[in-house]
């Protein structure tokens, strides 16, 4: 089978080719690694500046790019579309193909309680555990090394990768993705201090993840106290994030890695944090806010708002005061040269007076 061309390309992706368009496509790659027969994308202006010195042989671009002065020094084919990425994306696929899905069924090694209830269509791999009065919905994989405690539910088309645990009681919604890794269901860290030393208090609640969430590797998600710590429908989590208990996301967040949140925060839908971003206990997070990389969170972000820095402050406040920080060391300069043009006046001024002082009060004396 030829390779496609660079115009065949387009026309699967709604594109229109300036230049080559019979130039062979081998792949997809990164705009600083491609080469003379493989495509990339250029979905911004930095993108597009790098476009220049890549050696890419095509390049997808925005239809609003067009007549754009960075594309003139570029010796790369372009290809106009209305979403480079998305475009890009679905090349990508045709060039590495998904395998397959493994009909393994149920293996015989792994270790199922006969009182689990196991839906159609279930493949569970060597090493997997599944305790007493789990409930699989039709379709999960569960791969080697997975632990299902008891009383957990999954629904349908749920996939749990090497070694995810999921505690008692675990409720996962349909079309959820567990990481490598991942616990969900752990002790929260609740303890009294009594008597000189640290009394647990008991964890006697869940953990209930809705539909179409995605738990990234080694992320952990503590049990409630007494209810349940919550994730919300289409909320996607990150590698190395914590969750403590009593903790009730809302719909559709998007939290980046080793974002931290102390028990029982609170968020409303489509909630954005970016990485080691640290919430305290009780705070909540308001509809559609963004928090940036390292906020530290103390108090209640209201809606829509966009904060940043330690303690978190509205982005362009806290702007200001970096901007301000930035410039200290010249200010103690310049403060430190007036204090120095100020003691030299003073010894003028002392030594103009002096004279005229001392003869003033010869004859007042």
């Amino acid at each position: 089978m030829s390779e496609p061309t660079l115009g065949d390309l387009a026309l699967r992706v709604g594109g229109e080719v300036h230049g080559d368009a019979s130039l062979a496509i081998l792949g997809v790659a990164a705009i600083s690694k491609a080469g003379p027969n493989e495509i990339t994308f250029a979905g911004d202006e930095k993108h597009l500046r790098l476009l220049a010195e890549s050696r890419a042989g095509a390049c997808l671009v925005s239809q609003k790019f067009r007549g754009s002065k960075l594309l003139a020094g570029t010796s790369a084919a372009i290809v106009f579309v209305d979403d480079p990425q998305d475009a890009c994306l679905t090349l990508a696929r045709e060039f590495r193909p998904e395998p397959p899905p493994v009909n393994i069924g149920i293996s015989p090694e792994a270790i199922i309680s006969s009182t689990a209830r196991i839906g159609a269509d279930c493949h569970i791999y060597p090493g997997v555990f599944i305790d007493d009065g789990a409930v699989l919905g039709s379709g999960c994989v569960l791969h080697p090394g997975v632990y299902i405690g008891r009383n957990c539910t999954l629904g349908e088309q749920c996939t749990l990768y090497p070694y995810a645990v999921l505690y008692p009681n675990v409720r996962l919604g349909q079309r959820v993705i567990v990481h490598a890794s991942a616990i969900l269901g752990a002790d929260g860290f609740g303890y009294r201090f009594r008597s000189g030393r640290f009394e647990k208090i008991a964890q006697l609640g869940w953990v209930e993840v809705e539909d179409d969430c995605e738990i990234g590797a080694c992320t952990t998600i503590d049990r409630g106290m007494i209810g349940a710590t919550t994730i919300g429908e289409g909320t996607k989590l990150d590698n190395l994030i914590m969750i403590g208990h009593n903790c009730q996301l809302g719909r559709h967040n998007a939290f980046a890695s080793q974002v931290g949140l102390a028990g029982s925060v609170t968020t409303g839908d489509y909630v954005r944090c970016a990485g080691q971003v640290g919430v305290a206990d009780h705070v909540h997070l308001g509809r559609g806010c963004t928090l940036g990389a390292k906020a530290g969170v103390h108090k209640d972000i209201p809606e829509g708002d966009t904060q940043i820095g330690y303690p978190s402050r509205p982005e362009q406040e806290q702007l200001r005061i970096v901007m301000a920080t930035g410039k200290v060391p010249e200010m103690r300069k310049q403060l430190r040269e007036l204090e120095a043009r100020v003691e030299e006046l003073s010894r003028l001024v002392e030594q103009l007076t002096g004279p005229a002082t001392q003869n003033l009060r010869k004859k007042t004396g």
